[in-house]
């Protein structure tokens, strides 16, 4: 079973069903206030996974309205963390999370980070590999690391984005061609182009 996953990926290239962009600014609690800033700061063509946990169903559906409105001048692309569904409703371009049921023309992002839950998730359009670094959602969590990041991405049928105490340098180490970040975008004047912290 692994070796022909890994055969099928070394020797089957797919090209995406949908482009992925190569940055992604992902929402959470702390980054919320900064959020407007660095969309308007984003190279164009970047993207936002709105995950917003922490509000009321009524205070999270406001959010994703203002910042849609934000993401579209700036030509960026919005993605829902929840069903292929439900992002069709919010009028987002893709969704975020374990469904992976619905095709089309939603885009579809996963979260991995193991080679197992990459196998499990090949039906995405794109998977954050993920940490790769420490990070401040689980300190002192266990982290892949530059080399194992590389190693599982490599066996990727679909583009990786790498998550985990990303910034653009470190990005660029690692060879990533996607990567997203969290806390990369909270006050930078230009998020695309952070220094390592």
């Amino acid at each position: 079973m692994a070796g022909s996953f890994m055969a099928r990926c070394y020797s089957d290239p797919m090209s995406p069903r949908h482009p992925v962009s190569k940055i992604w600014l992902v929402s959470d609690a702390r980054n919320d206030a900064a959020l407007e800033r660095a969309l308007k700061h984003l190279p164009r063509g970047s993207g936002l996974i709105f995950r917003h946990y922490h509000l009321s169903p009524p205070e999270r559906r406001a959010r994703f309205k203002q910042l849609r409105r934000l993401a579209r001048q700036h030509g960026h692309r919005l993605v829902l963390s929840g069903s292929a569904a439900e992002a069709r409703r919010w009028g987002a371009d893709g969704a975020y999370g374990a469904d992976l049921s619905a095709g089309g023309s939603t885009l579809r992002l996963v979260t991995v980070h193991s080679l197992r839950e990459l196998r499990r998730a090949h039906r995405a359009d794109a998977v954050l590999l993920s940490p790769v670094f420490p990070t401040r959602s689980h300190p002192g969590g266990k982290v892949l690391g530059p080399v194992r990041w590389r190693t599982i991405a490599a066996l990727s049928p679909v583009p990786v984005i790498a998550l985990g105490g990303m910034t653009a340098p470190r990005s660029r180490r690692i060879g990533a061609k996607h990567w997203a970040g969290i806390d990369a975008f909270c006050g930078k004047a230009n998020p695309g182009n952070s220094k390592d912290s």
